[in-house]
């Protein structure tokens, strides 16, 4: 396994050792040991898969002050996979990274608390996994305006092509988002 540390604080890029034959391959997602040795902390409590057809955008999601830190992978399908880093603190305050990860690159991204996150399906669909260290907690849960043009996200989707839901069509801005000191 690969771990890289990526340009925002905390944001963390892995890269699974895939182990193949003719019978087909071997990975292993997770594990306690090697993932906190890393700095990918749990203890984690929920794993969640969602499946999305090509063109929709889910977030730009975040838990205050029940933050969640996420460990996001796709099992089938490609996205583009978006963090916003939120903490006030930070040298990288309302800076964004994306990545893609897909079935065929076995990549996951370790996206700590005060990130808000998100991702755009380019293939047909997406089953896209994440294990979360916190439960979902609606009350706490707030979204970030997926097209602020303060953040400048390249999405990677054709402009007209994207599906939101409503929520996602009502983020608000950067500079009117509850964000983390």
């Amino acid at each position: 396994m690969k771990i890289v540390d990526l340009d925002l604080p905390g944001l963390k890029l892995v890269e699974p050792k895939v182990f193949g034959d003719a019978r087909g391959l071997f990975l292993e997602t997770w594990n306690q040991a090697r993932y906190e040795a890393a700095g990918i902390a749990g203890p984690f409590v929920q794993d969640n898969l969602s499946r999305s057809r090509r063109g929709t955008l889910r977030g730009l999601h975040y838990q205050k002050p029940n933050m969640q830190g996420k460990l996001v992978s796709v099992v089938a399908g490609t996205v583009w996979d978006v963090a916003v880093d939120l903490r006030r603190s930070s040298p990288s305050f309302g800076k964004w990274f994306g990545v893609e990860l897909s079935a065929e690159n076995r990549r996951q991204l370790w996206v700590p608390g005060g990130f808000a996150h998100g991702f755009a399906v380019l293939s047909d669909s997406a089953d896209f996994a994440y294990k979360v260290t916190g439960p979902y907690s609606p009350q706490d849960e707030h979204v970030l305006r997926w097209d602020d043009p303060a953040i400048g996200i390249d999405w990677k989707l054709p402009s007209g092509d994207v599906l939101l839901a409503e929520r996602d069509k009502n983020g608000k801005n950067l500079a009117e988002a509850v964000i983390f000191d």
